[in-house]
């Protein structure tokens, strides 16, 4: 049985379908917080409850034949993290470490951890490959790099296996529709183009177009949500295979677009004209922040499939189906 923690929100949710659909037990650990439980699948084990809680934590471990946990349960706004970062260190990372203690305790030794790009900081390359140095500038960043460091000592002293997964920009929607992107607030560009676009906003807000790109506007690569879900069957399988692992990847698309292009590719697609407002440049934004996969693709076996315009589409969809969200 699998252990997915934040399994209702918008990437657990996806995983655990697809886990689900390859025949593996899965059992969710959520809060609640910021995720859904209409994204829950009726067929995993859910289990309402906070990581915070050892008690809790204690009978999930004793109950359920658990043989390997994906860490996905984390705030994850940049700039709230800013403004609240013990709220960040608190959860991001002293609730993972309960989870980590339970984990050893009860001798669970295979981990995969969502992370994230932020923990590059302004990276120097355009191109990012995992051997790159860490230096993040915000306490999002700071919370996921502490316990990617954790992981680390905690293989030395107790031999907990892992695999960490940065993540680019994550965008989509699962092919059944039934289940998407919705955060409140929402923060990721797509859905906030798709929803300026039902007419839910008046305008799209666009931080800087001056940058030393061929449009002036921030150049990103975005993944599908169901490309990255594969990935991390792909992390389990490797796990499965190779003892004593200690990898990190990137998981992006090695292709980047300007927020110009998403805009243009989102009105096509939704056959309505945007309304744009730029404001100024938010500090810390690179110009260019593309993943190389190589690493992924190379040992996981990995290749993300969709394009950036089958990644609207699909959100788009889901929007269509979902004008409210899950709140419908």
């Amino acid at each position: 049985m699998i252990l997915i923690t934040g399994g209702a929100g918008y990437i657990g949710s996806h995983v655990a379908r697809d886990l689900l659909d390859r025949g593996y037990e899965v059992a969710i650990l959520d809060n609640l917080s910021t995720g859904h439980l209409d994204a829950v699948d009726k067929r995993a084990t859910f289990i309402f409850g906070d990581m915070g809680d050892l008690h809790l934590l204690d009978q999930v471990f004793k109950r359920l034949p658990i043989h390997a946990v994906m860490h996905f349960s984390a705030n994850c706004l940049v700039g709230e993290s800013v403004k609240l970062p013990l709220k960040y260190y608190e959860n991001n990372v002293g609730k993972s470490i309960n989870l980590l203690n339970k984990m050893i305790e009860y001798n669970i030794q295979h981990l995969i951890f969502s992370s994230t790009c932020a923990t590059y900081g302004i990276p120097t390359e355009s191109l990012l490959t995992e051997d790159l140095p860490t230096d993040p500038i915000n306490p999002y960043g700071h919370s996921k790099r502490m316990i990617e460091m954790i992981l680390k000592d905690l293989f030395q002293v107790y031999g907990l296996n892992f695999v960490i997964l940065r993540y680019f920009n994550v965008g989509g929607a699962h092919v059944s529709g039934e289940i998407g992107e919705d955060h409140n607030p929402e923060t990721h560009l797509i859905p906030n183009v798709l929803k300026h676009l039902q007419g839910k906003t008046k305008y799209i807000e666009i931080y800087g177009d001056n940058y030393p790109t061929p449009d002036g506007t921030c150049i990103r690569d975005y993944i599908h949500v169901s490309d990255l879900s594969n990935a991390h069957i792909f992390a389990l399988e490797y796990l499965g295979r190779n003892q004593h692992c200690t990898e990190i990847f990137n998981l992006g698309s090695e292709a980047g677009y300007s927020v110009l292009e998403v805009v243009k590719a989102s009105e096509e697609i939704a056959n309505k004209q945007a309304l744009i407002r730029y404001q100024e440049r938010r500090p810390g934004d690179p110009p260019i922040l593309v993943a190389s996969s190589d690493k992924a693709k190379k040992l996981l076996g990995w290749t993300p499939k969709l394009k950036l315009e089958q990644i609207i589409q699909s959100a788009w969809n889901w929007h269509q189906k979902h004008p409210d969200g899950f709140n419908k």
